[in-house]
């Protein structure tokens, strides 16, 4: 009997199931793809952005350099100046309804608790390399992962739940559907999932261009739809907005490619061959809750959305970040009442922010008479500096807030990589999947009290080369600060700690 069945090998999945075996649970992984790469996941059509939270993510797992290799990406294309005190100002902006911002305009003075740090900017990867790193991780740690076998019937009792895929029945004791959009253990057990239907088909394909030079670089709006390219070569991206009727309702032929190609550019544009081509809509879904007795959801089988902006990937590895470790603590028998129920709570309203601002941007795109009027206004206002800031906040992954009701301004916020004089960084002590209590003070005022802890949170004492005015913090084990001071208040330390990390007496 394993601890934790996972459903879904992808990288929500995957990313729980280290986070899950970081903390010394055994977890099994059953996929229903027999092939871990299928061509959809490799470059071009395997294209995604890794978001500057993601990117912190991983670091904090200390996963960033693999990663960031795996993607072809050079190291100080992602973090700052190793020496720097102060954050650079951001480099990258996301697009907002393919239209591009120019990053200058950010007001780095609204981005406030900012510190340099190994990873300050995301950057591109493919679903391929994401989860071929987060894949040789979770064997190493000792993952069972099994591919070709879908699952085809759930149920729990007060015990565990039993899974039944590919003929065999595994019984654990908590199940976590990571299994996407279609997610089968989401209709199994019997989640509610809801939301708005889809106004557009939309396809990517690698294909042949025989006349290329008709068709520009970059986000294209037209009276009839978008379509994107971009410089990997062959990659065609269309938004027809026919209400998604033509999503997996038939073949994905080179003559109709062609024929929406045509009508929503306006040109003559010819396509030679078509070598790989998928369809998605904008249809936005989310379970109204992530858990139902021992079995939860993550990734897109807690919500789906269109792809516009990159955030899908970016939401699921979020989701795996804030369950793991609430779960294995559950696991464990350590976890104080309400930490799972915690994980709804938390990542629902970032889910559900996330569908809204998909919802909005297909609502600027979507051609009509009045659309390019709409789309000038909102142009104008997200090209102030107050608009792309917004927008940076939005699309990042840095800045997501969490209600722990405590009103200190960085408390549910990501903490910022402090960095001691020795050279050690917040980052580097997060590896570890545990908690951190950070003394700034030059007597160690905190050291006492978080030497109860010390079997669940590590502490770091020392001064740091940039404190930004505080005393001390809690950390999470997901990088979240419960707790934070310009004094170190032992009480007020100690009533976190037993917030989060329970008492020692279990």
């Amino acid at each position: 009997m394993h601890d934790v069945v996972i459903a879904g090998a992808g990288p929500a999945g995957l990313f729980l199931a280290n986070e899950l075996a970081l903390s010394g649970c055994s977890v099994l992984v059953l996929e229903r793809d027999q092939d871990p790469n299928p061509a959809l996941k490799a470059l071009p059509l395997g294209l995604r952005g890794l978001n500057a939270g993601s990117a912190e993510t991983f670091y904090r797992r200390g996963l960033l350099e693999t990663m960031v290799k795996a993607s072809g990406v050079t190291p100080d294309k992602v973090g700052a100046d190793p020496d720097a005190v102060e954050a650079p100002a951001p480099r990258e902006l996301s697009h907002f309804a393919g239209m591009t911002l120019d990053v200058a305009d950010i007001d780095t003075a609204a981005l406030p608790f900012r510190l340099p740090s190994p990873a300050m900017e995301g950057f591109m990867t493919s679903m391929e390399a994401v989860v071929a790193v987060l894949g040789e991780q979770a064997c190493a740690r000792g993952v069972e992962i099994v591919r070709g076998v879908p699952v085809t019937a759930v149920s729990q009792d007060d015990e565990g739940i039993l899974a039944t895929a590919g003929g065999q029945q595994h019984r654990a004791r908590w199940l976590v559907g990571c299994d996407g959009g279609r997610s089968a253990v989401r209709e199994l057990a019997d989640f509610s999932f809801l939301g708005t239907e889809p106004l557009f088909t939309g396809y990517v394909a690698q294909v042949t261009f025989a006349d290329p030079e008709q068709l520009p670089l970059g986000f294209n709006l037209t009276p009839n739809g978008m379509y994107l390219r971009t410089p990997l070569e062959g990659y065609l991206g269309m938004m027809d907005f026919d209400g998604g009727t033509f999503d997996r309702s038939r073949p994905l032929t080179r003559d109709h490619l062609q024929t929406v190609l045509r009508r929503i550019c306006g040109t003559d544009v010819t396509l030679d061959e078509v070598h790989l081509a998928s369809s998605f809509t904008d249809r936005a879904m989310q379970a109204t809750t992530y858990r139902k007795g021992r079995v939860l959801l993550a990734g897109d089988a807690a919500h789906i959305h269109s792809p516009l902006g990159g955030q899908g990937l970016n939401l699921g590895i979020g989701d795996a970040m804030n369950l793991g470790w609430k779960l294995a603590a559950t696991v464990h028998g350590q976890a104080p009442t309400g930490l799972l129920d915690s994980y709804t709570s938390e990542r629902h309203p970032i889910g559900a922010a996330v569908l809204d601002w998909s919802r909005a941007q297909v609502a600027t795109m979507k051609p009509g008479p009045n659309a390019p009027a709409l789309r000038q206004l909102i142009h104008d206002v997200m090209s102030t500096p107050d608009g792309t800031t917004q927008v940076y906040r939005r699309t990042s992954g840095l800045f997501n807030h969490y209600d722990l009701g405590n009103e200190h301004p960085l408390v549910g916020r990501s903490a910022p990589d402090f960095r001691f004089d020795d050279g050690t960084r917040l980052g580097d002590l997060l590896h570890k999947g545990q908690g951190v209590a950070l003394d700034f003070t030059t007597d160690r005022a905190l050291q006492g009290v978080a030497q109860v802890w010390e079997s669940r949170i590590q502490y770091a004492a020392g001064p740091v080369r940039n404190s930004l005015g505080l005393a001390a913090l809690l950390v999470r084990p997901d990088g979240v600060v419960a707790w934070a001071s310009g004094t170190p208040d032992h009480d007020a330390f100690d009533h976190a700690a037993t917030q989060w990390f329970t008492t020692l007496d279990n």
